[in-house]
C-alpha cells in the first residue's frame, strides 16, 4: 500500500471513499457513497460483500486493495474490529471516518488519535446525531444559555442487531455524547442502574450524570420498548426546553416566550421546529470538507473519545450495582 498526502488530492471535496463492512450500517454508507466516488467495498464475509457491492453498483474488494485504491475508508465493522481497522487505514495515509463507539477501550482510542494527529490524516467518528438537523437546532438553541439539568430518552423496540455491545454503547453513547456537547463540561461523577433481559448484554439503562460545572443530567436507554422514543428535557435560570426527536418539536419556556402564558405573567412559550435532513449525507458531507481541510469538524477522535469515556464509565457503575 502507498502512503498518499493527506490534502490537496482530486480536487479536494472529491475524495476516494471505500467502506469496511457490509453489514447493517456498512451498507447504509456504502449505498450513500455510490455516485459520490465510493472505491469499493471490504467485508470478510464475501457472498455479503458481493451482495452489497453489487446492489451499490462497486465491487468488493480484499482490504489492502481497497485501502490502497481509497484516499479515505469508513470502518462500519463490529466495535471489536475498530482500532485495527482505522490504524492500518491511517498507517497506510488514508483518512478514516470509524462508526460509534470509537474503539473499545481508551487505551486504543488514545493510540488512534495520537496516529491521526502524527500522520496528519483526519480521524471522524460516526456521532451521526451531531449532523441531524434535530441537533443543529437543539444547539442555536442552547447557545448561550445556562442549563444546569437535563434529562434525556431514548427508548426503541428489540432488533436482533448491535447485540456485540450494551444498550449503553449501542443507544445511549448519542445522548451522553450530546449532554457532553451541549454543556460544554466533562464528566465528575456516575451512577447508574440496568439490566440484561433478551440477550448477553446489558438491554436497558438509566445513568445519573454529574458534570464538572455542577450540571446534572439523567440519561435512559432501553432496547426492549413497544415504541421507538425519543425526548430531552433542559432546564436553567432562564427556563425550561422540551424537545421531541420523533414529533419534530422544540418548546422553549421563558420569560418573553412568543405565547403568553396567562398562569405565569411575563412568561412565554417559544415554539421551534425542523425540517429533517439526510443526516448520514450530511456526516459524509462533513468528512469530505474535514478532509478538504476544515478544522474543526464534529465529532473528530476526542469527542469520540469523550463519549467513549462516559459510555465505559457508565458500565463500570452498572457493574459495581450488580
Amino acid at each position: 500500500m502507498q502512503a498518499r498526502s493527506p490534502f490537496g488530492y482530486r480536487g479536494d471535496m472529491n475524495p476516494r471513499i471505500g467502506v469496511i463492512g457490509a453489514g447493517h450500517f456498512g451498507r447504509f454508507h456504502t449505498l450513500k457513497l455510490k455516485g459520490r466516488g465510493l472505491s469499493g467495498l471490504h467485508d470478510p464475509n464475501p457472498s455479503r460483500a458481493a451482495l452489497v457491492a453489487s446492489e451499490a453498483g462497486t465491487e468488493a474488494l480484499a482490504l489492502d486493495a481497497l485501502i490502497d485504491r481509497s484516499d479515505a475508508v469508513i470502518v462500519a465493522a463490529p466495535t471489536s474490529h475498530h482500532f485495527a481497522l482505522a490504524s492500518r487505514a491511517l498507517e497506510a495515509g488514508r483518512h478514516v471516518l470509524v462508526e460509534k463507539p470509537i474503539v473499545a477501550t481508551l487505551e486504543e482510542a488514545d493510540a488512534l488519535i495520537a496516529l491521526a494527529a502524527r500522520k496528519g490524516l483526519v480521524l471522524m467518528v460516526g456521532q451521526i446525531e451531531r449532523h441531524s438537523a434535530a441537533i443543529r437546532t437543539l444547539r442555536a438553541e442552547c447557545a448561550g444559555r445556562r442549563l444546569r439539568a437535563l434529562e434525556a430518552v431514548r427508548v426503541a423496540p428489540f432488533r436482533p442487531r448491535s447485540l456485540d455491545v450494551s444498550v449503553v454503547l449501542d443507544l445511549m453513547i448519542h445522548d451522553l455524547d450530546l449532554v457532553l456537547a451541549l454543556t460544554g463540561a466533562e464528566l465528575a461523577g456516575v451512577e447508574a442502574v440496568g439490566g440484561r433481559a433478551v440477550s448477553e448484554q446489558t438491554d436497558w439503562a438509566v445513568a445519573h450524570l454529574l458534570l464538572t460545572d455542577g450540571t446534572r443530567a439523567t440519561v435512559t436507554a432501553s432496547r426492549l420498548a413497544v415504541g421507538l422514543e425519543r425526548r430531552l428535557r433542559a432546564l436553567g435560570p432562564e427556563g425550561e426546553l422540551r424537545v421531541d426527536f420523533l414529533a419534530r418539536t422544540l418548546d422553549f419556556v421563558a420569560p418573553g416566550g412568543a405565547q403568553p402564558m396567562e398562569q405565569l405573567p411575563g412568561w412565554g412559550v417559544t415554539s421551534r421546529s425542523w425540517v429533517e435532513h439526510d443526516s448520514l449525507e450530511a456526516e459524509h458531507d462533513a468528512f469530505r470538507a474535514a478532509i478538504a481541510g476544515a478544522h474543526p469538524y464534529e465529532a473528530d477522535g476526542r469527542a469520540g473519545r469523550a463519549a467513549l469515556d462516559a459510555a465505559l464509565r457508565v458500565e463500570a457503575a452498572l457493574s459495581v450495582r450488580a
